[in-house]
């Protein structure tokens, strides 16, 4: 019996021992886990960290595009006015240049009269002239 005694005193220390193994194990697993948890806690918080300033910046972005898209049609609305300016100043300008050709051919024809009527007047003034030269010559002579 006493034999017996020692052996069961030796299995329930083998077994104390086994169970404080293990609950070391445990105890060594629980605080891993924790720190794993906390780790993947931190990680997560860091992911939602960068997704709301990229949510963030990508809501400033659609901001800026719609701008600059405002922008964009204020400014072709204005280049198409600046177009229609542009081909008016043009019609007018192909007008005016049509009457300053027509005014250059009256000019021109306005200067050609004006230069054989100044032929004609500077002829007959010639003729008058000789006229009066022999009348003043017949007049010296009586």
């Amino acid at each position: 019996v006493a034999m017996e005694t020692v052996s069961l005193e030796h299995q329930i220390q083998s077994v104390q021992r086994h169970i404080a193994f293990l609950k070391k194990e445990q105890m060594e697993l629980l605080h891993d886990l924790h720190l794993e948890i906390l780790r993947l806690q931190k990680h997560c918080s860091e992911l939602s960290h960068d997704l709301e300033m990229k949510e963030l910046e990508a809501r400033q972005q659609d901001v800026l595009d719609r701008e600059l898209e405002e922008k964009c049609r204020v400014m072709e609305a204005q280049l198409q006015e600046k177009e229609k300016d542009n081909l008016e100043l043009r019609k007018e300008l192909q007008h005016k240049e049509t009457l300053v050709a027509a005014l250059r051919s009256s000019l021109r024809s306005k200067e050609r009269r004006f230069l054989e009527e100044l032929k004609r007047r500077s002829h007959r003034v010639t003729i008058l002239d000789t006229e009066l030269q022999k009348q003043t010559e017949a007049a010296a002579y009586l």
